[in-house]
């Protein structure tokens, strides 16, 4: 019995220290909205396209060709085909 009384005093549960007004709650969670995704024009095709990203239309990243999108895309038809066959 005396070893409970021990482990309940040292352990204690999270309570609030002081009544956060509503107002105040509300004013820090305002940064935690969902933003609109920022979008810039790709370089090559002028689709718009997430920044930093290869842009999946043409393949091209910076003005160069980093994704060849034609083989990619003959690829998945190939693959498309043999597996209805």
């Amino acid at each position: 019995m005396q070893l409970l009384v021990t482990l309940v005093g040292k352990f204690h549960m999270a309570v609030p220290r002081h009544h956060m007004a509503k107002g105040k709650q509300l004013r820090r969670r305002s940064h935690l909205a969902l933003k609109g995704s920022v979008l810039t024009k790709c370089s090559h095709c002028s689709k718009m396209i997430m920044p930093h990203q290869v842009c999946k239309f043409c393949g091209f990243y910076k003005g160069r060709e980093v994704l060849n999108v034609l083989a990619k895309e003959l690829k998945k038809r190939e693959k498309r085909t043999n597996a209805r066959k």
